[in-house]
């Protein structure tokens, strides 16, 4: 098989080990002690090592402190010393310089073989706002309406149904639109956070066995919607479709515009479906947590990885570095531009991180995960109230991760962008994501900012 839907929260291959492991992402995480101190042809394949992500800055300069920063570092080592986490790499960029980068632990646990900043990881779905911003470049070009039809770029979504809870099918109040799967109100699902009839029918109607995108976007059409589109957020497939509606609009494969009109004009050298051989000793190892110690899911040598997939997942298909991931968000931070090369437009960029939810939709819940107060934009889970997170953030913060627990936060205000990464199951292990940015914004308090 070799569909990527993996995880919970985050597509992959190897469907019957992802099964468990996103039942496993639902469970409670344990707590951490955050005191302790030029392209190839093929543009599937990861091109060459990636250059400079971003000038280097000191935290001095940027306004942040260093001895604060570098407790990161230091708490992240004591959890790789106690065996809760093979390595992780964690990246701080203020005012457009990297102020922090550090890389502890481990790419491969029983070679020992040390994980280094400018490492490969499965991003899985922060693959996400890569799709989005593709979408979002079609919109701008005209080739794409916000609030076009998805049936008319895929003829199938058409004659889409709802399955009510009595077992009665009914036509959906609205048509699913190029916003809906956005913004994830589609009425769409992935089958692993609830228990309706519709999330039972995603997981026994042989959907997570497509080869193809197309095939994979066809078989989702032919599924009934849990509910009207508009009407409720509901994580889902829908990024997915959207990487198919690039295909039809744009008349290129998805992999081949993602290349083109992203990764190359952005530098990310390093960012693609698969990781040929003479790339696999900058990959980490994928490993599970277990009372036995750390377990490898996927090796970096011969796993998922090592071969071209045939579907490329818009949810959760990508494999990238910090370096090249960095670039992409701060294009995102500094509304569309970078080094001269403008992706996007200012206001598509302001439109993708306001919240698109209606007021009675409320705010966004995933199991065990989001710290409350955020609603959702076109591509990012977008912060409305800070009042209703526990940590520093503030209005207009957005944010995404992946299953293997890789996240990253911008903060347009504080003109900042955070990321922690590890290759590790379950999802939320530790809660390293909202450790690492307590610590981060603790380093702008303690020098007043």
């Amino acid at each position: 098989m070799t569909m990527r839907i993996k995880g919970a929260l985050f597509p992959a291959r190897g469907f019957t080990t992802t099964l468990a492991v996103m039942l496993a992402a639902c469970a409670p995480a344990g707590d951490a002690d955050p005191s302790t101190a030029a392209p190839e042809a093929d543009p599937l394949a990861i091109a060459g090592v990636s250059g400079p992500a971003l000038p280097m800055g000191t935290p001095a300069d940027a306004g942040m402190s260093a001895p604060k920063l570098a407790e990161i570092s230091a708490t992240l080592q004591a959890m790789v010393d106690d065996g809760r986490i093979p390595g992780a790499v964690t990246l701080v960029a203020r005012q457009g310089r990297i102020v922090h980068w550090d890389a502890v632990g481990m790419r491969d646990v029983a070679a020992g073989d040390p994980l280094e900043p400018d490492d490969l990881f499965r991003i899985y779905s922060m693959t996400k706002p890569v799709t989005s911003t593709a979408i979002m470049m079609l919109v701008e070009s005209g080739d794409v309406g916000l609030d076009d039809r998805v049936s008319k770029y895929i003829p199938g979504f058409a004659d889409v149904v709802v399955l009510a809870e009595d077992g009665s099918h009914t036509a959906p109040d609205s048509p699913i639109t190029v916003r809906h799967l956005l913004s994830h109100t589609s009425g769409l699902t992935y089958g692993l956070f609830g228990d309706t009839e519709v999330d039972r029918l995603y997981m026994t109607s042989g959907l997570f066995g497509s080869e193809t995108l197309e095939q994979f976007v066809a078989a989702v059409a032919d599924l009934p919607l849990l509910a009207s589109p508009g009407t409720v957020w509901n994580y889902s497939v829908s990024t997915d479709v959207l990487g198919r509606i690039v295909e039809v609009a744009s008349g290129s494969s998805f992999d081949v515009f993602l290349h083109d009109r992203i990764f190359e004009p952005l530098g990310m050298d390093d960012t693609a479906f698969w990781v040929p051989e003479e790339k696999r000793g900058r990959f980490m190892n994928h490993y599970a947590g277990s009372p036995e110690g750390l377990q490898l899911v996927d090796s970096a040598v011969d796993g998922d990885y090592s071969v071209k997939p045939g579907f490329l997942s818009g949810g959760g298909g990508l494999v990238s570095t910090t370096s090249d991931y960095i670039r992409f968000a701060q294009m995102i931070l500094q509304e569309g531009e970078l080094d001269g090369v403008r992706i996007l437009r200012t206001e598509t960029v302001r439109a993708m991180r306001s919240n698109e939810l209606a007021e009675e939709l409320g705010h966004i819940s995933l199991p065990g995960w989001m710290p409350g107060g955020y609603g959702f934009g076109l591509g990012f889970a977008t912060l409305v109230d800070p009042d209703a997170t526990p940590i520093a953030d503030q209005v207009e913060l957005h944010r995404w991760g992946g299953l293997a627990n890789t996240f990253f936060w911008i903060d347009p205000g504080a003109e900042l962008i955070g990321m922690v990464w590890t290759q590790m199951d379950p999802f939320l292990v530790h809660g390293l994501d909202m450790m690492v940015q307590t610590m981060i914004y603790d380093a702008l308090e303690a020098v007043g900012q």
